[in-house]
């Protein structure tokens, strides 16, 4: 799985409708688009070819077939669990103040037919993330690129793993949850313990500048990361200051919780191939 964490760079870019193309040709517009959305160099311009993007992708995944349709030369998060139960789709939006809007759609692999539905990022109007359980139209976005099929009383709960781009001086990686009501998707569990508080997600923040690694070790059965702090103790408290300490924690599945573990032994993952696009070199996002 690879996708395209899309930058704003200044090469203007126009892009024309053509058509309603479904299958294979849409899919390949869906990558055309992507590239273009890349190269436009202002909210405007972005904003037109990500209501292209989105009106393609309705158009592919609004049929019958749509769990089989191949994304295989598609850069955006693409996760689908080993159930089949669904396949996500997202994608960032740059923004030229530096922060990122998201996009997704969700889509539901039912017996009488598969359900399609949008997300919309409510970043900015959601309060401290980690404490609420959202809704499809009340999402906290982010680019998923892990799923990790946990069972719990007898329910599925898919741990996802996601990239979130912020704002100029600061980027955050996210341990999410999405489960279901029926056919009602709901982002969020208090499945995170850390000292006997319980979390509905974690939301790790920190310097533009660094780079922090999140991944599932099917090995040991843990979600591994790494351990951030300040650069100096007097920037305590202050995630564009923070980065990467050399030390690794950890959570692994007990009695149907994530338990935080810290200080874990994490070599031989160090090398691991990351699953993402890294962005060019120089300050940019990551």
């Amino acid at each position: 799985m690879r996708f395209l964490v899309l930058l704003a760079v200044g090469v203007p870019v126009c892009v024309s409708a053509q058509g309603q193309p479904g299958g294979d040709d849409g899919v390949a517009r869906c990558a055309a688009e992507l590239k273009a959305l890349s190269m436009a160099g202002t909210d405007v311009a972005r904003d037109s070819i990500n209501m292209l993007l989105k009106t393609t992708m309705r158009t592919v995944l609004d049929q019958e077939q749509a769990m089989e349709v191949p994304f295989t030369d598609v850069p955006m998060g693409i996760v689908e669990p080993p159930d089949k139960a669904f396949r996500l789709f997202t994608w960032n939006v740059p923004r030229e103040d530096g922060s990122h809007r998201f996009e997704g759609f969700l889509l539901l692999d039912r017996r009488k037919g598969p359900l399609l539905i949008e997300l919309t990022d409510r970043t900015k109007a959601i309060g401290p993330p980690e404490n609420v359980e959202l809704e499809p139209d009340h999402w906290y976005g982010a680019i998923y690129y892990g799923v990790v099929p946990q069972k719990r009383g007898g329910k599925t709960y898919y741990t996802l793993l996601g990239w979130k781009g912020y704002s100029k001086v600061e980027t955050r990686k996210v341990i999410d949850v999405l489960r279901f009501r029926g056919d009602a998707p709901r982002f969020g569990a208090p499945l995170f313990d850390e000292g006997g508080v319980k979390k509905q997600r974690r939301v790790f923040a920190y310097s533009f500048q660094a780079s922090m690694s999140l991944r599932y070790d099917p090995n040991t059965q843990r979600i591994v990361f790494d351990h951030l702090s300040p650069v100096r103790a007097d920037m305590e408290g202050q995630p564009s200051f923070y980065g990467p300490d050399l030390s690794y924690d950890a959570y692994f599945w007990d009695k149907g919780t994530w338990t935080y573990q810290r200080d874990v032994d994490a070599r031989g993952n160090e090398g691991e191939k990351r699953p993402w696009n890294a962005p060019p070199k120089g300050g940019r996002q990551r």
